[in-house]
């Protein structure tokens, strides 16, 4: 995954566990495309303090998916969706019987999947 899309995942589903200077700075960071330079103008403090603070939130946030799973569990929940509406697309489209019965199937299996891991 794409550093810039993996950080601003971590900080959807686990920023509000940080401190409100966190917040800020790492939010400028992944939501803003701030360089540490620009976060330092920003906010008041050195560069340096901006470098440390944006590795520092990156290590908090990354120690919490580690624990949790909760980005990985949504990735592979929306990869499942996906397939869900892929098949229920296609199933639309035939005639047969036979191929509507099986995707239906393969509906249901993966579901059912969805529902097991939530």
């Amino acid at each position: 995954m794409e550093r810039i899309v993996e950080q601003t995942l971590l900080y959807d589903f686990y920023g509000e566990l940080l401190t409100e200077h966190q917040k800020q700075v790492f939010g400028d960071h992944v939501l803003n495309d701030m360089t540490a330079t620009e976060i330092a103008k920003e906010h008041g403090i050195t560069r340096q303090a901006a470098y440390d603070m944006i590795k520092r939130c990156n290590h908090i946030l990354t120690n919490y998916e580690d624990s949790l799973h909760l980005v990985r569990k949504f990735l592979i929940t929306k990869e499942k969706v996906q397939e869900i509406y892929e098949l229920s697309r296609r199933t639309m489209e035939v005639k047969s019987y036979e191929v509507i019965h099986e995707n239906m199937k393969k509906i249901e299996k993966v579901s059912s999947t969805i529902l097991e891991e939530l």
